[in-house]
Formats: C-alpha cells, sequence, structure tokens
C-alpha cells in the first residue's frame, strides 16, 4: 500500500523536473539564437537591443514553461477527483468534464503569453 503514494510522488517529481529541464533548454536555445536574430535585425534596418531581445526570450520561455507545470499540476488534482466524482455518479461527467477543461487552460494563457512577448519583438 505505502508504494503506490511513492511512486506518485517520485513521478510527479520526475514531471516536474522534465518541466523544468525543458523549460531551461529552451531557454538555452533561444539565447543561442539571439545572435542570428541581431543579424535579421542588421539586415532589415530594424532596431531593437540585443540584451532586451534575450531578456524577452527568456520571458516567454519562463512564461510557457510555468504554466505547463502548473496547468499539469491542476490537471492532476482535479482530474484524480474527477474520477472518483464520476465512480460515484456518472451523470457528473460533463461538470466534471468543464473543471478539467478550466484547469488545461492554464497552459493556453501562458502560451498566449509567450506569443504576446515573442509579437512585442518584430
Amino acid at each position: 500500500m505505502t508504494k503506490a503514494p511513492r511512486q506518485r510522488k517520485s513521478l510527479s517529481r520526475a514531471i516536474a523536473a522534465l518541466t523544468v529541464v525543458v523549460g531551461l533548454a529552451t531557454t538555452l536555445l533561444l539565447a543561442a539564437l539571439r545572435p542570428a536574430l541581431a543579424a535579421t535585425q542588421v539586415a532589415t534596418g530594424a532596431k531593437l537591443d540585443p540584451q532586451l531581445a534575450g531578456l524577452a526570450f527568456i520571458a516567454a520561455a519562463l512564461s510557457t514553461s510555468l504554466a505547463a507545470l502548473a496547468a499539469g499540476y491542476a490537471v492532476a488534482r482535479v482530474g484524480s477527483a474527477a474520477v472518483g466524482a464520476i465512480a460515484e455518479k456518472p451523470e457528473l461527467f460533463g461538470r466534471v468534464l468543464v473543471l478539467v477543461g478550466l484547469a488545461e487552460g492554464i497552459a493556453i494563457y501562458g502560451l498566449i503569453v509567450s506569443i504576446l512577448i515573442l509579437n512585442r519583438l518584430g
């Protein structure tokens, strides 16, 4: 009986660590692409501070990765409660589906914020 909670904790920690690693990798990749962005701005004649562009890329990556992490946590919590509620009362399926959808919306909000940040660059 005690193995299941330990496995869930270790799995959730592994997923959280993977999300952080992906976010950091994305940030480093975007930071590596910063010179290419500066070269295209020189070619097009646009004036943008490279340091500001790098910070914008970091902000976009962090907003997406942290929102995805929060959405994963929320869906895990709401989803487990939803399965329990549906097991007891199957007629609650529609209401529970809305709650899980609201939890998934957190990731969409983070993605929208990162798109808005990146649109301000170019």
